[in-house]
């Protein structure tokens, strides 16, 4: 390959820093079970609390069986109390879950960053760079998730942009050690490298993105029972049902079907 063509093959994979592994890097997305909510959602040993700017009812906080709506303790007949604890339960078992499956995502999205730079600087050390934009999308979850708060749009917004980051600040070492490889007679290694890369990190996306989608199936499993918990409320605001989950996305005409089949 002559040196402007390499040059420009390098450059064309700056993109790929950015958003390395995609279509299949793993996301973490509140839509992807066909379930969403619009709450934001805290859930701590104080109960589980829903609240958002817009729409009615504006909070929602439930705990040991007691409900409060807009601020407002609410009467519940004793079946709705169980089915109260029995949702608190499950967002417990959830939210540390979810947790863990973004923290996955982080380390398989940073792995591949961290896999271009290596092959395209030729350098272990380059690449270990990549680590503190690791870090701190790890504390960020761990800020987040970990303590059992979902602020989708935050949440969504921020993991992004720590990626974006990371891409932005290994970018140009990437075309400085592309360049020097051209310019110093090193072409033929730096096009064997980013050779090996492709081959290897499509392999490993493909294994670990795998692992974490069978593991997304399974919180689905969980989300789609508290759905099905909260269709069986029988207090009502204003004269509708008490929707903290509404069914959404590709799999949303099951799921209403399922729930509008239920006794």
């Amino acid at each position: 390959m002559r040196p402007l063509p390499l040059v420009l093959s390098v450059l064309a994979l700056l993109p790929l820093a950015a958003h390395a592994g995609d279509p299949v890097r793993p996301r973490v997305d509140s839509r992807q079970c066909g379930i969403s909510t619009p709450y934001n959602v805290l859930v701590d040993t104080g109960g589980v609390w829903l609240y958002r700017d817009e729409g009615s009812p504006r909070e929602v906080f439930f705990h040991d069986g007691e409900l409060s709506v807009d601020r407002k303790v609410r009467t519940v007949s004793d079946a709705d109390a169980q089915r109260l604890r029995q949702l608190e339960y499950q967002a417990y078992q959830l939210m540390p879950e979810v947790a863990g499956l973004a923290r996955d995502s982080v380390e398989v999205t940073f792995d591949a960053l961290s896999g271009v730079v290596e092959a395209m600087t030729g350098s272990k050390r380059k690449a270990r760079k990549v680590d503190d934009f690791r870090s701190e999308a790890i504390a960020h979850v761990d800020r987040t998730l970990g303590r059992g708060r979902w602020d989708q749009e935050v949440f969504d917004e921020k993991f992004e942009e720590n990626i974006e980051n990371a891409a932005e600040s290994m970018s140009s070492m990437i075309g400085r050690s592309a360049l020097w490889s051209v310019f110093t007679g090193r072409a033929g290694q730096l096009e064997a490298r980013a050779d090996k890369m492709d081959r290897e990190l499509e392999q490993m996306l493909e294994v670990r993105t795998r692992a974490i989608e069978a593991r997304a199936d399974g919180l689905c499993a969980q989300v789609r029972a508290i759905d099905a918990v909260q269709s069986t409320l029988e207090y009502r605001h204003e004269g509708q049902p008490l929707r903290l989950l509404e069914v959404s996305g590709d799999d949303g005409e099951k799921t209403q079907a399922a729930v509008a089949a239920r006794p």
